[in-house]
């Protein structure tokens, strides 16, 4: 009703019209729709509303709220084309992820997921696209802590499944590392020992932790949190100098008294009967009656402060802002949302 020009845009540019209509909070669209009614390029009209060109190719219905800033890099002007979502009941959410996974990581990694999620959108967890986009991010970076993180990294090739597999992977190695920090575990309840041929040795920093679950197959590596928050502390067992076994040790209800919990061989396996007995030789060794582990409630215990910073500070500048969502303070909340 303004004027026949912008009218005219349902036709030619429905995703600049919307942006005219709906702007973004960060954007004054009276620059761009002067420049529609005084019959500017449309490419100029779309630089002044923060519109990349390629969104000519979208229907209204793509547009649902105020369209975000948006990759516009040749190459990824290129790509995308060959991802368009037939359906247009898609188109919505697809925008929305491109543009998400564009600012957390890159543009490769937007052309990627425009195209993972039409090939397996029925995989993609979207409360997991925070840690997607820091996994791809650092996989990215030549160097630093949180690469030297990344055992699988990202590239365009990857499958989803694959690449959220290998998130989880990094996300469960900086727990760790978030958990425990860069000291060995103060107090281990108990005294390294023999009973026999078979020793028992403290798994009291991360390194033995990692070498541990790499060397047995067993996911110990994910007991940051239990073992931060007093609920349990593990241990190598050996025999004759070789790794035979893994074993927990914690306080279950109702028992008040320190316990075996667990007692794994290589890849999860089950032990001997006699291996049980050694352990429990070992463990009544100790006045059980005067060990107090000091159990704390969940996510009450302190995150390392030291590590949360030097972990998140390259991201930090790389994006010049320190997202609500991954914030200067540690915060166990916030790393149980990735």
């Amino acid at each position: 009703m303004r004027h026949p020009n912008l009218a005219d845009l349902a036709l030619s540019f429905p995703a600049l019209l919307f942006a005219l209509a709906v702007p973004r909070p960060d954007v004054d669209p009276e620059r761009a729709i002067a420049c529609v009614i005084a019959g500017r390029p449309l490419a100029e009209a779309a630089a002044a509303a923060g519109l990349p060109l390629w969104l000519r190719k979208l229907p209204p219905e793509a547009f649902v709220r105020p369209i975000p800033p948006l990759p516009d890099g040749e190459l990824f002007r290129r790509q995308i084309g060959n991802h368009l979502p037939r359906s247009p009941k898609l188109m919505p959410t697809w925008l929305q992820l491109v543009a998400e996974m564009a600012a957390l990581a890159h543009e490769p990694a937007a052309v990627w997921i425009a195209r993972e999620y039409l090939r397996a959108r029925l995989v993609l967890k979207r409360d997991r696209m925070h840690l997607l986009g820091l996994w791809i991010w650092f996989s990215g970076q030549p160097a630093g802590f949180g690469r030297e993180l990344v055992e699988r990294p990202w590239t365009p090739a990857m499958k989803l499944d694959a690449a959220m597999t290998a998130a989880l992977a990094w996300r469960g190695k900086v727990s760790l590392h978030l958990n425990l920090g860069q000291r060995p575990i103060r107090d281990m309840w108990l005294h390294p020992g023999r009973v026999g041929d078979y020793e028992f040795r403290p798994l009291d920093d991360i390194p033995d932790l990692v070498d541990e679950a790499m060397t047995m197959r067993n996911c110990v590596r994910t007991y940051g949190s239990d073992i931060a928050h007093n609920r349990s502390r593990l241990w190598s067992v050996r025999h004759l100098g070789e790794r035979v076994a893994t074993l927990e040790v914690a306080v279950r209800f109702p028992d008040p008294l320190l316990g075996i919990v667990q007692l794994k061989g290589r890849g999860n396996a089950d032990v001997a009967r006699e291996l049980w007995w050694i352990a429990r030789r070992w463990l009544h060794l100790h006045d059980l009656s005067q060990i107090e582990t000091g159990r704390m409630k969940w996510r009450q215990a302190p995150v390392d402060l030291t590590t949360w910073r030097m972990l998140w500070r390259p991201y930090w500048l790389a994006k010049r802002r320190i997202p609500d969502w991954l914030p200067l303070e540690p915060s166990r909340a916030a790393f149980a949302a990735l």
